[in-house]
């Protein structure tokens, strides 16, 4: 499915542009602000190609769409005519203070992410080139890449007065300049010239260094989004483009110097005392609770709430919090590799293999939460264990972060004590790994055992018979054309070349999905198998030309009830194959699926059979 497909049918399935407050993207998915959420129908997302899971977390729709995120987001930004920018709505979307305060905080970083941990990456490289000789830290060379990595964190304020007001609605230009103003030479020379304190309009002004810093303009851009409403509806329009901005720095600015700013720093230097105070009074402790919990916050989506008092920590000297859970991410990772290790199944090895190294390489480990971790629950008791021994150790070595870059295996120069460190990760990967080899990643079924024999002599296990849905020829799964079905990530299952433009039901059961365009649909049969059949390969493209559905969610069906009509050669004179993948979803519930190894299958004959 292309980008602007898939981008097309994220936006309807949402709800629609009209229901879009504002969309951002961080590493792995898309997060959505939404009007109502009850608009949104989570279960046909998760059954669209190149969707790996949808999470609802911390006020947000979350989309995880995985590495090509970035491309799938310009689409939805052109199909549904929005930015990330909120929009204004009459609507107030429905949700928890707490809740609300951590989708700004959420949303402000997602922008930035890509670029801090480039920079972080960065300033890796530089201290493993400075340790092994390869570079002096006296050369120009040197502080010329330095300043490529320090930019975008000594300018943070900068950025997050940008992403934060474009979060909140507000000019992003005018939230940046109130954080440039906290680095502006003329105030920050007050510090070295005068000592720590100066005076505004006989007002006492405590002076601080703001490089680096996260809380004062979060909190001062958040006041400049709600004083930009004021002035908008009190300003005559013809008026509005000077004399808006001009209002709000002349205000927010200097309340930014006099209280907010103060007040952040000391806010962040509270929550930092504390984290060391906890790190201080029970590193291992400390360590074993974040390791085994980053895998859950994660999955929830709301691990970026961290974000910010990593920052804060970073701009005082080091950070432990993202040497603790580092051990998470190196769990996640020993889970493919020990899935890798394990399997006999080439599809499930390959799957595996792709999540492995961008985990390893780039510290981005969705793929393998959603790709194996959700799908293999069995493994997820592993990746908890492993976080805990990891972070455990990391923390009674009392390992702290010197930058910010996301944990993997190329960020490891940037933590100290760097041994200790080294070997907490290798713990945690490789716990992670011997678990899945030895215990296996499977879920292991109660197999009830059934009188009947077959000609071998042996018993068989229950099993349910899937009838074909079409007449046609048989293509193996592996070889259509969408990388989605053919890696098996979807399901394991067949595929039908059809002859006849007829679809009917493989089963006696529910329709539980008729996608709007017609080209798909979802059935949960009487025994509990959940089938999709997508009839033809980027059809979504057609926007429901030649398709005729006669059946509806919720429909009652029985095998061999018509579903759907459809144009074959109309589908294929618009360019479309009409090579038709049908899925088990719920693969995981079978201990293995049969296909009767036919090359050509007739409606209603045996097609496959799901074995329990």
């Amino acid at each position: 499915m292309s980008y602007q497909s898939l981008a097309k049918e994220i936006v309807q399935l949402v709800g629609g542009e009209q229901n879009i407050i504002s969309v951002v993207h961080c590493a792995t998915r898309l997060r959505f602000t939404l009007k109502d959420h009850s608009q949104a129908h989570k279960e046909n997302l998760e059954n669209l190609d190149g969707i790996l899971s949808v999470v609802e977390s911390g006020g947000q729709f979350q989309v995880v769409i995985g590495s090509h995120v970035s491309e799938v987001f310009k689409d939805v930004i052109k199909t549904a005519n929005v930015g990330s920018t909120a929009k204004e709505s009459s609507e107030k979307s429905k949700g928890k203070v707490i809740a609300k305060i951590f989708e700004v905080i959420a949303g402000s970083f997602s922008p930035l992410l890509g670029v801090l941990a480039g920079a972080g990456m960065l300033k890796a490289l530089l201290v493993l080139l400075t340790m092994t000789g390869l570079l002096s830290a006296e050369s120009g060379t040197y502080f010329i890449l330095s300043a490529a990595g320090n930019a975008v964190f000594y300018f943070l304020p900068i950025f997050l007065g940008i992403t934060v007001a474009t979060k909140l609605g507000a000019n992003p230009y005018v939230g940046g300049t109130i954080g440039a103003a906290l680095l502006e030479p003329n105030f920050t020379n007050l510090l070295q010239n005068i000592g720590d304190s100066t005076h505004f309009l006989g007002i006492p002004v405590v002076l601080m260094n703001y490089s680096s810093s996260v809380f004062p303009v979060l909190i001062a851009v958040s006041i400049y989004a709600v004083l930009d409403k004021f002035l908008r509806k009190t300003i005559h329009k013809d008026l509005q483009m000077f004399l808006v901005p001009m209002l709000s720095l002349f205000i927010i600015v200097p309340l930014t110097a006099v209280i907010f700013g103060p007040f952040g720093v000391n806010f962040g230097n509270s929550i930092g005392t504390f984290i060391n105070f906890l790190y201080s009074e029970s590193g291992i402790l400390t360590g074993a609770l974040m390791g085994g919990a980053y895998t859950f916050l994660t999955l929830l989506g709301i691990h970026q709430g961290f974000a910010p008092f990593m920052l804060d920590n970073l701009s005082r000297g080091g950070d432990p919090l993202l040497a603790l859970v580092s051990a998470a991410v190196f769990a996640q990772i020993g889970i493919a590799l020990g899935i890798f290790l394990k399997t006999k199944d080439k599809k499930v090895k390959a799957l595996a293999g792709t999540t492995l190294l961008p985990g390893l390489f780039s510290g981005v480990t969705e793929p393998i939460l959603y790709g194996l971790i959700i799908r293999y629950k069995r493994t997820i008791p592993y990746v908890a264990i492993a976080g805990v021994v990891g972070g455990g150790i990391s923390g009674l070595a009392g390992a702290t972060a010197m930058t910010l870059a996301l944990p993997s295996a190329l960020s490891i120069p940037i933590y100290s004590p760097l041994v200790p460190y080294i070997f907490a990760m290798l713990s945690a990967l490789g716990i992670a790994t011997i678990l899945t080899v030895i215990f296996g990643y499977e879920d292991k079924k109660k197999i009830k055992v059934e009188e009947k024999r077959v000609e071998a002599g042996q018993t068989i296990i229950k099993q349910e018979a899937i009838a074909s849905p079409f007449t046609g020829v048989i293509k193996a799964l592996a070889d259509v054309d969408d990388p989605v079905f053919s890696s098996a990530a979807m399901g394991k299952g067949i595929a039908i070349e059809p002859t006849i433009g007829k679809a009917v039901s493989p089963v006696n059961g529910m329709i539980t999905t008729v996608f709007p365009t017609g080209h798909a649909i979802g059935i949960t049969s009487d025994q509990g198998a959940e089938i999709l059949i997508h009839i033809g390969i980027n059809t979504v493209q057609l926007g429901g030309k030649y398709y005729s559905p006669v059946v509806k969610q919720g429909d009652r069906v029985n095998q061999g009830d018509l579903l759907v009509n459809f144009d074959i050669e109309k589908i294929k004179e618009a360019g479309y194959p009409v090579t038709t993948p049908i899925i088990i979803t719920n693969t995981d519930r079978y201990i293995d699926i049969i296909d009767m190894n036919k090359e050509a299958v007739q409606v209603k004959e045996a097609l496959l059979t799901l074995v329990v």
